[in-house]
């Protein structure tokens, strides 16, 4: 099983951003933490601070990948084609949405996600930690 896990704007900077929202871990400590996990799963662990960028990923990602494991940041609330894209794939590569926090405690712009109707599912409030639970249910989900 072969998953895309997508990382946007900002989180190369996990482990010294706002580390009471965040947590002290850094993508490359989420990764590993995975891959520990799941060492069966193959990861392609990427980070864009660019919107352009994450859309091209997730429309290269049929026929490449299973799944994809998607943070969209702040990019969450605003980016329709973001949206667009995990729709485009989702028949074939389904998608689970993680955030580090719980965005429902934060800035009430945070509440609404316009990538959120594009997943199966959405994983939020449990820092670095809710990347695996997010990779143990679309494992789940992707071998049903």
């Amino acid at each position: 099983m072969k998953i895309l896990v997508l990382n946007g704007p900002n989180l190369n900077l996990l482990g010294t951003r706002e580390p009471d929202i965040y947590g002290y871990e850094t993508l490359a400590d989420i990764e590993t933490e995975m891959k520990a996990v799941f060492p069966e799963v193959e990861l392609d662990f990427r980070q864009s601070n660019a919107e352009a960028e994450l859309i091209t990923w997730i429309g290269e990602s049929r026929g490449i990948f299973d799944g994809i494991i998607i943070n969209p940041a702040a990019l969450t609330h605003t980016s329709l084609g973001l949206c667009d894209a995990l729709k485009a794939v989702g028949d074939i590569v389904p998608s689970v949405e993680i955030h580090l926090s719980n965005t429902h405690t934060r800035e009430e712009i945070r509440h609404k996600s316009l990538t959120a109707p594009a997943c199966i599912g959405q994983i939020m409030g449990f820092q670095g930690f809710g990347y695996t639970l997010a990779l143990r249910a679309l494992v789940h989900a992707i071998s049903k």
